[in-house]
């Protein structure tokens, strides 16, 4: 039977973003709609699925179907997770992360805390009970002390390993943002994990300086711009060894914002312990490859060293299928649980991730594949024909 929220029936991913149009105020909704530029890539992130193909085997076991698997030896229930993104509290204003950290927890699959949380790195571990795998995402600040201060206070509180992301030197410019005043965060929101680092220094250097002044200011057009002025814009690959060496030589670093093969062999050179194949959902560089067409080769290129991640576009457990069918070990989700928090808080997150559970159990059990590991390239195709069949997403239309 189907989820119903305010009386509405909820069948598939899509129809919490359908929901979420309706309720929620036009900045906010196009906040976490939009992309960059004309949206090419947030748009294909999505359409780009539909040009690959499924070529399912039968007459296979299939009764005793398993969407288990394990990252790094942690096991998860299904090879799909809540991928780092900030500010949850827009959606659910009383427990903001904790409510979809518990949410994964509830399901058995990873969460992944942002750097930009509205709930502090502890509060959220506290808020699980133990009970949810937790990852923390971080990005590369001007202030480097401060950087390795909230990693480790990560390990500290129990999370299982780090994404590193590295798309993010600047951030892309979202005309939505600029037409709908969406400029600040609203108050009396705030990116707590800064302000708690900032509180915590006698005398503020000049990177924690800005960012005290300029992530609530409100000067630039759009939000992200304000929020860019912290990040490291001169980073390197030994930037990767760095962080490796002297906070996560004990657990798994993960590189986040990969579209290149010559890239992941670059971050797996410099101690990457996994790569995540991602254009920031369409907010970065917009004509970027979708992410389901740059993971072919980088698959191809570090593969067979390092375990392979993917998000963007993931809207059905058949997108599922394809990004591990083409090399990857897990995908995460990114808007859609934003959507989900905002219908209908944690138990929307836990219905939409037991929604995406489903379809990849059954699509699984069509294609012929009893387990996560029997999944693999030969049931992947391109059309005969050269052709895909591709679908302009229109934001204005759901």
């Amino acid at each position: 039977m189907p989820n119903q929220v305010a009386g509405i029936k909820i069948y598939n991913v899509n129809d919490y973003q359908t929901v979420a149009r309706e309720i929620l105020p036009k900045p906010l909704y196009e906040y976490l709609a939009s992309g960059t530029d004309d949206e090419q890539t947030l748009a294909e992130n999505e359409s780009a699925f539909k040009s690959w193909y499924l070529r399912p085997r039968v007459m296979r076991p299939v009764g005793a179907i398993s969407t288990e698997t394990t990252l790094f030896g942690q096991r998860l229930s299904m090879p799909v997770f809540i991928s780092p993104a900030g500010v949850h509290a827009l959606c659910d204003e009383v427990h903001g992360e904790c409510a979809t950290a518990r949410a994964c927890g509830e399901v058995g699959t990873l969460f992944a805390l942002s750097q930009h949380s509205t709930r502090s790195i502890e509060d959220v571990a506290a808020a699980t009970n133990g009970k949810t795998n937790m990852w923390y995402q971080s990005y590369i600040l001007k202030d480097r002390e401060m950087t390795l201060r909230l990693v480790k206070r990560a390990i500290k509180a129990g999370y299982t390993g780090v994404f590193l992301t590295v798309d993010s030197v600047r951030f892309g410019f979202r005309e939505a943002d600029a037409r709908n005043g969406w400029n600040s965060l609203p108050e009396p929101l705030r990116l707590v994990n800064y302000d708690d680092e900032i509180s915590q220094k006698d005398t503020p250097t000049d990177s924690t300086t800005i960012a005290k002044s300029k992530i609530y200011s409100g000067e630039e057009d759009a939000w992200d711009q304000n929020t860019e002025q912290i990040f490291e814009q001169n980073p390197t690959w030994d930037d990767v060894r760095w962080l490796k060496n002297e906070c996560c030589r004990d657990l798994p670093l993960v590189i986040k914002g990969i579209l290149t093969a010559e890239d992941a062999g670059e971050a797996v050179n410099a101690g990457a312990d996994g790569i995540m194949v991602s254009n920031h959902g369409g907010r970065g560089l917009d004509g970027a490859l979708a992410a389901i067409d740059a993971l072919p080769e980088i698959a191809e290129a570090v593969g067979n060293c390092v375990p392979i991640l993917l998000d963007g576009g993931i809207r059905r457990g058949t997108d599922v299928i394809k990004a591990l069918a083409l090399g990857a070990t897990a995908v995460g989700i990114g808007k859609p649980f934003f959507f989900a928090l905002a219908v209908g808080g944690e138990n929307a997150v836990v219905n939409l991730l037991r929604i995406l559970q489903k379809e990849t159990e059954a699509a699984m059990a069509i294609c012929g594949c009893q387990t996560v590991g029997d999944i693999n390239k030969t049931l992947v195709t391109r059309h005969p024909s050269g052709a895909g069949r591709v679908e302009k997403y229109i934001r204005s239309t759901l």
